[in-house]
């Protein structure tokens, strides 16, 4: 009989460790609905369940709905310009794109934050009208920088009509318009930065062929000639304010 008081003691410690469990679960319902003259409200339960999924759902927001994409695709294509294949690391490149995507986006967010989420927080807004005055300045940031003819190919795809207006396109169709107009002008901007460096390419390989030198390797020689140009005009300052202008406001 020497289990028995090994049985009762691991028998009180779980009713301790489930009884504040079971008043916790009585007191806080998993799932309240109250419908007020504002609209429906959640309990604190639903409300962090809601949090932690936008933030399972964060970087699908940042890549899909913010100017990061084109920011890190530029900055990814100036690297190859460069010759260089890990300098500056990924970590670098994405912190990089990340704080200036905060510098651009800091408007949109702002007025997102004041006319939806803080009013949802105060108790002013319901969740649903909440939702929807925090989602439309990222809808006209994403419209400003959005091509008509992406748009209407994603919309004959989808097979929609014509959009009456910007205010009635959804995001699920605007998220891939933007993405796609993103990717094109970040090429565009890529193309205009790879030109100058590709031309220091082609002379110094033109001039190692001149001298017979064809052994030697051209990105070796050009590679300090492209580092001393970039440093000499100021080039991650210009690169910077160039990709921020960029954004139409």
């Amino acid at each position: 009989m020497k289990w028995l008081p090994r049985l009762a003691r691991a028998i009180s410690s779980s009713l301790i460790t489930l009884v504040p469990a079971a008043v916790w679960a009585q007191g806080v319902p998993a799932l309240t609905v109250s419908t007020g003259a504002g609209g429906q409200t959640y309990t604190l339960t639903v409300q962090v369940m809601i949090l932690m999924t936008m933030l399972t759902l964060l970087p699908a927001i940042v890549l899909g709905m913010t100017a990061f994409t084109r920011i890190i695709v530029v900055l990814s294509i100036l690297r190859q310009a460069l010759g260089m294949a890990t300098t500056p690391p990924n970590q670098v490149l994405i912190s990089l794109a990340l704080f200036l995507t905060l510098f651009v986006m800091t408007p949109t967010l702002t007025q997102s934050w004041t006319e939806g989420v803080k009013p949802y927080m105060d108790g002013a807004l319901a969740a649903e009208p909440a939702l929807d005055k925090a989602v439309a300045p990222l809808k006209k940031f994403m419209l400003r920088q959005t091509r008509e003819s992406d748009l209407s190919s994603f919309a004959r795809i989808a097979g929609q009509g014509p959009i009456e207006s910007p205010e009635s396109v959804p995001l699920t169709l605007l998220i891939p318009s933007f993405m796609t107009s993103e990717l094109k002008t970040a090429f565009q901007i890529g193309f205009m930065i790879f030109i100058p460096f590709l031309v220091i390419d082609l002379v110094v390989a033109s001039v190692l062929m001149s001298l017979g030198m064809m052994m030697l390797s051209p990105m070796l020689i050009s590679l300090p000639f492209k580092l001393m140009l970039f440093v000499l005009v100021d080039g991650w300052t210009l690169l910077m304010g160039t990709l921020a202008a960029s954004f139409t406001t």
